[in-house]
């Protein structure tokens, strides 16, 4: 066997996820690796607590980086706060909202399926009627920024209707997080789940979540036990800390140390660009590639204003097979963009601008890409896109 050091290809990542790591990031991943209870490293620990609070809005004393992907915290949230016999409320408005469901069936509760077309944010009247139906309902369930489409859907409202039904709310956040606005205090969400790899700019393998203090309560006065020991947070608070907790931490896994040093970095980069500084260049960005893609002839899935910057879902133009077009801008380009999933499989390409890869030299190179492999393509200007997309760059950089 003659297997060498693996060298990967330098690549720009702009599909749905992981997104561009930013060389910070990288730089402070191959930093010394210290215990995961040594005295420094768990001030490390508080340190990014804090900082998650900050990107979160929120004061919630557990807030804390699951170690583990998105789907992990996806799991948190669920197995926490759903026990056997429960009826939880959630919205599908694309593959990420089906996930929540099949959560909630593992959890040996009951789902009922608020479901909307895909490309189109959550009904929040349908859900409104779900809640009168079922006032046994013990938790609302969402996907605040659906990754499979592109769309956002109406996050204050729909915790608004949830409290007012008595219901706690579960929301992911996983591609929301840093790239639009999330508030989760003044919006009121019980338990929020995100992701490392999105728009914070990091690598993958680490999900941010926090629960309010009416989400712990409910933790702490379960019936059963959680069904996974790894992601019961009786068990886990023990190693992060929380409010009524000494200093001192308990043994429970063997964090990822060298990875929450890279997520810690991140979090200082947002703090020091700052919360809406980060919100507006993920919108500016958009603004500037949307125009170009608009101005070669493509169309976007989803309505401007439930439109997500940070994933730009846009159709295939007929008679062009966008596997084809995906391999070409990889293999000539070294550019990665999405395609569909579920629905939308062979229909839509999904275009990131999350985090690091939310900069003007992305958004020329993606759409320099395109019109190279659409060209020629019927109702498809390739010449336009650029030019469009450069004069709102230039207006944005004045």
């Amino acid at each position: 066997m003659q297997i060498t050091t693996f060298q990967p290809p330098h690549r720009t990542l702009m599909g749905p996820g992981p997104s561009d790591v930013h060389p910070r990031v990288l730089e402070a991943l191959g930093r010394p690796t210290i215990g995961h209870l040594d005295p420094q490293f768990v001030t490390m620990m508080d340190e990014l607590k804090q900082l998650l609070q900050y990107a979160f809005r929120t004061s919630n004393p557990l807030t804390i980086p699951v170690s583990g992907p998105g789907s992990a915290g996806m799991e948190t949230a669920f197995v926490n706060l759903v026990e056997p016999g429960d009826t939880v409320i959630v919205c599908i408005n694309g593959v990420f909202g089906g996930r929540m469901k099949e959560n909630v069936e593992r959890c040996g509760a009951t789902a009922v399926v608020v479901e909307d077309a895909w490309g189109h944010p959550v009904d929040v009247d349908k859900v409104e009627l779900a809640l009168k139906e079922h006032p046994e309902a013990s938790v609302l369930a969402f996907v605040h920024a659906e990754t499979s489409t592109g769309a956002r859907s109406d996050a204050e409202t729909l915790c608004r209707l949830a409290h007012e039904y008595g219901c706690l709310v579960i929301v992911d956040a996983v591609t929301s997080l840093a790239g639009i606005p999330v508030e989760i205090d003044a919006w009121g969400v019980d338990a929020v789940y995100s992701g490392s790899q999105k728009c914070l700019s990091c690598t993958p393998g680490l999900s941010p979540v926090s629960f309010s203090p009416r989400a712990v309560e409910r933790i702490r006065s379960r019936t059963h036990k959680v069904q996974s020991w790894f992601l019961d947070l009786n068990l886990v608070m023990g190693y992060w800390g929380s409010a009524d907790t000494t200093p001192k931490r308990a043994y429970h896994h063997t964090a990822p140390i060298n990875a929450l040093y890279g997520l810690h970095e991140s979090l200082v980069m947002l703090a020091e660009e700052g919360l809406e500084a980060s919100w507006a260049r993920h919108e500016r960005m958009h603004e500037a590639l949307a125009a170009g893609l608009e101005a070669m002839g493509l169309e976007f899935i989803v309505e401007a204003p439930w439109r997500l910057p940070q994933l730009n879902a846009v159709r295939v133009p007929v008679g062009v097979d966008e596997a084809t077009v995906r391999q070409r801008l990889l293999a000539e380009f070294d550019l990665e963009i999405g395609g569909g999933l579920g629905a939308l499989a062979g229909k839509a390409w999904r275009i990131g601008l999350m985090g690091y890869a939310a900069r003007p030299e992305n958004v020329r190179l993606c759409l320099e890409a395109l019109a190279t492999a659409l060209a020629g393509t019927e109702g498809i200007d390739a010449t336009a896109g650029l030019p469009a997309a450069q004069a709102l760059l230039e207006r944005a950089a004045a």
